[in-house]
Order: C-alpha cells, then structure tokens, then sequence
C-alpha cells in the first residue's frame, strides 16, 4: 500500500510554493441530512470537516507545477473517505470549466472509495456529469492527466482516472473498479494495484513520489497549449506545421540489390527506434498500454517529445513483430495528438504485423484497422520515416500517405520476398531474384511513388518537410 497523503499535502508536494489559488464553488441548495434524507449524514460531514479541515472531498485550484500551469483537482481520502457526493459534482464541474476557459491541463489527484452512499443514486449520476465535463474538455483540446493515489476505486477510477489522457500512479496503490469490500473472497489483491493496471495497458506509468513533480510538469510543459505555438493551431489542427524528418543514422549510400536492402534492414548493427528517438528529441514522455488489456513495450514505443522548442507527437515501431496492442496504443496516441492540435511522427520498422494465434485473438486485423483509420483521419500532419523493414500492412499502417521516407537501410514491401517466393512455389534459392522482382529498395519505392525521399546519412541535413498533397 502506498502513503497516503491528505489533499493538501499532495498539493504542497506537486505545487510551486505559493502558486495555488483555490476555484470558487458553487454553494448549492442545502438539504437536512442530504437528498435522501440520510439520519446522521449532516454529523458525519461535520466531523470530516472537522477531521480535515475540508468543507469536501475534493480541493480545486490553478496551480504551478515546475513552471507549467494547471487546474488541479485533489481528493481528500480522510472526507468521507473521499467519496463523490452532490457537492463534489458541483466543485468538479466548476475546475473542467475553469480548465477549458483557461486552456489549461486538468490533473486529477484521485484518492477515493466510490460514489457516497448517503446520497443514494443521486451520488451515483455525478459520474455522468464526470464523464460529460471530461468529453466536453476532451473536445475542446485541452489534455487530461491523472495521477492514482491510494485507493483509487470504483466511479472515481472509471472516470477520472480511466477516462484521463494520460494515467501515472504511484506505486503500491490499490486501484480498480471493485473496493476492497466489494469484491469476490477469492479475488487476488495483486490485480488490484497500479501495478498490475500498468501491466494490463490500463495506466501509463508508476511513479515513485519523489519523481512525481518532475515527471508531472514534463507532461504539462509537453501537453500545454501555450508551449510550443509554432506547433499548434485552433482550427483542430489545420495549420500545424509538420515535424521534421529524422537524420538518417545508419549506413550511407544505397543499396545495389533488393536482397542487399533486406539483409540491410536486418542486420542486427542497424539503428533502433531508441537511438532515433534519443537523437530527435531534448526530451521525452511516453505513453503505454492500449487501455483494454494489453501493451507491446518490445513493438511500439509512443510518447510526447519536445524537438527545437516544439511538442512533436511519436510511435515507433522497434523492429519487431508488432502485435495488437502496439497498434492500438498508436492509435491512442495519434488520436489524442489530434485533438491536441500537435505533428506526429512515425517510424516503421518491423517485418510485420505479429500473425500468431493469440495476435488473432486479440483482434490483429481490427487493430490495424484503427491505426490505418487514426492516420487517415487525423487533421495533423503525420511525418513518417521507414528506418529498417516495412513489412507489407502491418508496416503500411502507420505510414503517412504523401509524407514518408525512408533511410538507405530500409525498405517496404508489399510482402517479405521469402513468404513471396514461397507463394510463387519458388525454390529457396530464388529469394533474392524474387526481392529484386518485388522493387524494394530506397530508390525504386522513391521511383514508384511510394516514398518522398530518401533521407542521408547523419552529416547531411535532413530534407525540408513542407505540408503534404494528399494521394488522390
């Protein structure tokens, strides 16, 4: 179990001194013992009151965190055992709105048992007004981060935190939808940590409380709308201008044969995705888990990074199999850097879509699908850069349309020349003649129409990025 923090105390670790200034509540209509009429519930608020010096269970306010502004919203646990009543609604309502007309990011610090059973469904429907400020927010472009405290449990975990952009936690905390009193006697209390939502693509991170500010502000510098102006534009993206292609950081010159850009690709001494990322970017944040049950850390790296002062949005393929919850953890992010209104890069590099049994099951060609549709739907644009293999769909998916290159070790087909060869009933020894066949190289998909470009080697500069004429 993680420590546990009152309201204030976790406000005064993340905030800069003196930055906090408290949003006005509503005072809404005052009702004996509650809308149901609850015999003791008017004492029982008074001695949390009391307990904690809180009139609720929630604090809100506009804060500094490391330089970077936010609306916060801080749960007191010792209130009720920071529960979601009536008021808290109102007071929740009152810091989305205050997020929108300030465009400022929405950090939820949540420690909460679930809806307040004094107040009967009427606490239940607050989540209703929940999930509608946070569509209303998610709509307007302003990002929303949540950070699980212990515990973070039921409606406040299925809205709050689920719902957010982006979910750290802090480690030991008990999170999931069922409290530690609801739940089935044989139920494994290690499903229910933050941990294991990590594990099962339901959070981004766990973060050791020390790190907690400095991780937090890195996220708000990246996802606030007034940090990088040249990336960003209200008209939903229209006007953005497009990250810049990576340098080329392998080999130079290009490759004589089809054959030769295969065994180039493969060659285990050719740069990563992470030494393309490190080289691109000052710094960067990642995002994980496709938020239905599962990650693919080894196949897709997506995150936020900040290049020559600008938010640049990025997944990279790692040169593995992806499987399906790389994809949609790609599409995640795509999505959610359009509604930001920031440029996304891509970098392909695998030799195709995981095509297992289990990848079947978790829905491989569905996931697909959504990042094919997350890139053809996206008003920002999407720069792509082919570092090593483009193997047939699973590689074209993240590809921009009109906007990919590639580097002198990459190359794209339409299918791997060995499963091509086989398929043409060809002998093992005709890979190669079929590689050539096939024209994957630099060159020939920069001929075909394929790709833009091909990018140089690290002493050249790379080439200029100017918006994209969609492929009619």
């Amino acid at each position: 179990m993680s420590e546990r923090r009152s309201a204030r105390e976790i406000l005064d670790l993340l905030t800069d001194p003196g930055s906090l200034t408290e949003i006005p509540y509503p005072a809404g209509e005052s009702r004996r013992d509650g809308p149901l009429g609850w015999q003791g519930y008017d004492a029982a608020r008074a001695r949390a009151a009391e307990r904690t010096g809180e009139g609720e269970s929630v604090v809100c306010g506009t804060a500094a965190v490391g330089g970077a502004r936010a609306v916060l919203i801080a749960f007191e646990f010792g209130f009720l055992g920071g529960s979601l009543g009536e008021r808290t609604g109102d007071r929740l309502v009152a810091a989305y709105t205050t997020a929108r007309e300030h465009r400022l990011p929405l950090v939820s610090l949540i420690a909460t048992g679930g809806s307040r059973m004094q107040e009967g469904m009427v606490a239940l429907t607050q989540l209703q007004r929940v999930a509608r400020q946070s569509a209303l927010t998610r709509e307007a472009g302003v990002a929303q981060i949540a950070v699980l405290r212990d515990p973070t449990t039921g409606g406040g975990w299925a809205t709050l935190g689920a719902g957010a952009d982006v979910v750290l936690a802090l480690p030991g905390a008990q999170v999931g939808f069922a409290g530690s009193r609801v739940r089935p006697p044989d139920a494994d209390p290690a499903a229910y940590t933050a941990e294991a939502q990590v594990a099962a693509g339901s959070a981004d991170a766990v973060v050791a409380p020390g790190a907690l500010k400095e991780t937090l502000a890195s996220w708000l510098r990246l996802l606030s709308p007034g940090t990088s102006a040249p990336t960003r534009a209200p008209a939903h993206g229209r006007g953005v201008v497009p990250a810049s292609v990576p340098r080329a950081l392998g080999g130079t010159g290009l490759p004589a044969t089809g054959w030769d850009a295969v065994r180039r690709a493969r060659s285990p001494r050719r740069p990563r995705a992470e030494a393309y990322l490190d080289a691109y970017f000052t710094s960067r944040v990642a995002l994980a888990g496709d938020r239905c049950g599962g990650t693919d850390p080894g196949g897709m790296l997506c995150g936020f990074g900040e290049r020559e002062g600008r938010t640049v949005a990025y997944a990279a393929q790692t040169g593995t199999a992806t499987r399906p919850a790389g994809y949609r953890t790609a599409a995640r992010l795509i999505r959610f850097a359009d509604r930001l209104g920031v440029p996304v890069l891509t970098l392909v590099d695998t030799p195709g879509a995981a095509n297992d049994a289990e990848a079947e099951r978790q829905g491989a060609g569905a996931a697909i699908a959504e990042v094919f549709a997350a890139v053809a739907a996206a008003r920002v644009p999407v720069t792509t850069l082919v570092v090593g293999e483009g193997g047939s769909g699973g590689a074209l998916a993240l590809a921009a349309p009109g906007n990919t290159w590639i580097t002198p070790d990459g190359y794209f087909s339409v299918i791997a020349p060995e499963l091509a060869a086989a398929i043409l009933k060809r002998p093992p020894e005709e890979v190669a003649e079929t590689a050539g066949q096939l024209r994957i190289r630099p060159q020939d998909l920069v001929e075909l129409g394929v790709v833009r470009g091909v990018v140089d080697h690290a002493d050249r500069p790379p080439p200029p990025v100017t918006s994209p004429t969609p492929p009619g």
